[in-house]
């Protein structure tokens, strides 16, 4: 087998043969630093490589293996973190100037956890400073690309993690999603991402934006999320929000179907505009569900555009915390963040009031629309992936695109904390990926799992791959 044929193996398999003693762990780390060091100058998809590292932590697994003691369920699986989570030894930069040189003590818990289960991290991911906007670029590192397009965005904030796992850098990214960002770069890049039950993977340090935020497993398969979630999930004391979850195994039963679901499909939350090649390509896969679950019916939970409250709670804090930092950071950030940040001082408590009760609001609309429905597709955003170099599409359907406009059917499930989903579900006519969200209850993240698996089954897209060479 190739090198680039190992790069492309899921995790659940490479897991597998390295068990079995078929591929050493050296071999598999030294394929993805090779590739590594041929298309990451080209994408910008890793900030920071940690070679040595990752060298003798394959190196450790491979004499353990040959010893025949237990190893663990990610035992010498390549494996990247975003740069907005502390990496104990390695420089953790939050894409921003300002901790350009920070270097932690301690690792964030999924960092700990999937290094308890044998994962070797080859390195940290780019993001936009501090993952404050929905594309991928920064002052420090530069424009992350898009593999199936070099001109387009992979999306943000998680772009760095998107864009490599789709190009063969690394079959697990950890990312995070105060509001689209694991979801919006991986339907860009054309893998799998979910954003689980907010709590169900603990966080810490909090993020800025600590009541929107949660992590998440960004892969090409969804077996491979699912291996990665039973490793990262549940309880920590550091994280106040993280709860236990019992003897769950998120792989067991994935494969069992969602026959017999009900299932929900809304093309625009009732206020959306959308893309017409999205649209079509999504209500394909929508109706590929009636063949899964018996039936989907067209239905919305009802509430109006979110866009507003998600903005006062997610820039309000992330606002205040900048503010709070020392002075002279205005000149050393993004010339957009530091304009926000002045929008956001004139932002009142009797608005952040406002739109903690809106989300209440939200929350309780779609409580109830789930007592009718267990699961609700989506597009995942609302047009293709657009230019590098700008914040936002110009235009959607031939409207004004406005601030977040063009991501409105994530923001909502922050507020909810609801777990959800984006698959692989069509391309445009020039080869760019269009994603489906699958959203469920909170704490039913197996049954988004089995049906993100339904539909991989029925519509696979790993054999595709960006041509980078």
């Amino acid at each position: 087998m190739s090198q680039d044929e190992i790069c492309y193996q899921p995790a659940t398999e490479l897991a597998a043969r390295i068990r079995r003693r078929e591929i050493s762990p050296v071999e598999v780390v030294d394929a993805f630093l090779a590739r590594i060091d041929r298309i990451n100058p080209i994408l910008n998809a890793y900030c920071t490589v940690t070679a040595d590292l990752a060298r003798a932590g394959a190196r450790r697994i491979d004499a353990a293996i040959q010893r025949g003691e237990s190893v663990g369920p990610l035992a010498g699986v390549p494996v990247s973190i975003k740069d907005l989570l502390i990496t104990n030894g390695v420089r953790t930069t939050r894409g921003s100037l300002l901790f350009a040189d920070a270097v932690p003590t301690e690792d964030a818990p999924v960092v700990e956890r999937l290094a308890a289960a044998g994962a070797i991290s080859l390195g940290k991911t780019n993001t936009p400073e501090f993952g404050w906007k929905g594309v991928t670029d920064n002052r420090l590192f530069g424009i992350t690309r898009n593999p199936w397009n070099l001109e387009r965005t992979p999306g943000g904030s998680s772009g760095g993690a998107g864009a490599a796992v789709a190009a063969g850098l690394g079959p697990l990214a950890i990312g995070t999603d105060g509001g689209g960002s694991i979801r919006i770069p991986s339907s860009f890049c054309g893998i799998f991402g979910l954003k689980p039950t907010y709590g169900l993977v603990p966080a810490y340090p909090p993020s800025w934006a600590e009541a929107l935020a949660h992590t998440g497993p960004m892969t090409r398969t969804v077996r491979d999320a699912a291996l990665m979630l039973n490793v990262i999930a549940g309880h920590d004391r550091r994280d106040r929000n993280s709860f236990p979850i019992g003897a769950v195994d998120y792989l067991a039963g994935i494969d069992s179907g969602i026959r017999g679901s009900r299932v929900a499909w809304s093309p625009n939350l009732d206020y959306a505009t959308v893309d017409s090649v999205v649209l079509a390509a999504c209500e394909r896969a929508a109706r590929r569900f009636e063949e899964l679950a018996g039936a989907v019916e067209t239905a919305s939970p009802g509430f109006a555009d979110v866009g507003r409250p998600w903005e006062l709670l997610f820039y309000g804090a992330i606002g205040g915390a900048i503010a709070a930092l020392p002075a002279g950071w205005e000149d050393r950030t993004d010339p957009g963040l530091a304009r926000l940040v002045q929008r956001a001082r004139s932002w009142t408590a009797f608005e952040h009031a406002q739109a903690f009760l809106t989300r209440a609001q939200v929350y309780d609309s779609t409580r109830k629309f789930f007592e009718r429905y267990d699961l609700l597709l989506t597009p995942s955003i609302a047009v293709p992936p657009f230019e590098v170099g700008i914040n936002s599409p110009r235009e959607i359907a031939g409207q004004p695109a406005d601030g977040l406009s063009w991501s409105p059917f994530t923001l909502p499930f922050n507020l909810t904390g609801q777990p959800a989903a984006t698959v692989p579900c069509g391309w445009t006519a020039d080869g760019l990926p269009i994603g489906l969200q699958i959203v469920g209850r909170r704490h039913e993240d197996a049954l988004v799992l089995r049906a993100a698996a339904a539909f991989e089954a029925t519509s696979p897209w790993t054999d595709r791959r960006p041509n980078l060479l």
